[in-house]
């Protein structure tokens, strides 16, 4: 007999899947949601005064329009889009039911002019819509003796 075995062996295939390229690829995926997240948020960054008012009930499922007025006055949209007044009443009516019971709610900036808000208003009411709110941050309440 010879001193070196002529045997082969076999080798068996592996049956488990190698999931490390899975897992780049989620890795890769959750940067790139964790980065493009903040900028999806739609709306304009606007400092709305404070009041003591409690806070809507919702009597409906539909979701509100939000129209939002800066301190210079300008007007923008749910998806932060600035408009004017007639873009305004095209795109509330656009989004309106028959009825025209969608909400709209209108975040001012508490040093915008009056004038302009009330032309935000305007704008959602001839376009047919009922229920128009203002939108305002909640203040503490005032302690008592």
């Amino acid at each position: 007999m010879s001193a070196h075995c002529q045997c082969r062996r076999k080798r068996r295939a592996m049956s488990q899947m190698n999931v490390v390229p899975y897992i780049d690829v989620m890795l890769v995926l959750l940067v790139i949601f964790m980065v493009t997240a903040p900028m999806m948020q739609a709306g304009v960054e606007v400092d709305a005064p404070d009041a003591q008012a409690e806070a809507l009930t919702a009597d409906n499922q539909q979701e509100p329009l939000t129209i939002s007025v800066d301190k210079a006055g300008h007007f923008f949209l749910d998806d932060g889009a600035e408009v004017d007044a007639a873009a305004i009443t095209n795109y509330v009516s656009s989004q309106l039911d028959p009825k025209a019971e969608r909400p709209i709610f209108v975040r001012a900036d508490g040093t915008a002019e009056y004038r302009h808000l009330v032309g935000a208003m305007v704008a959602a009411q001839q376009a047919g819509a009922k229920k128009i709110s203002l939108v305002v941050d909640s203040a503490p309440a005032p302690n008592k003796p």
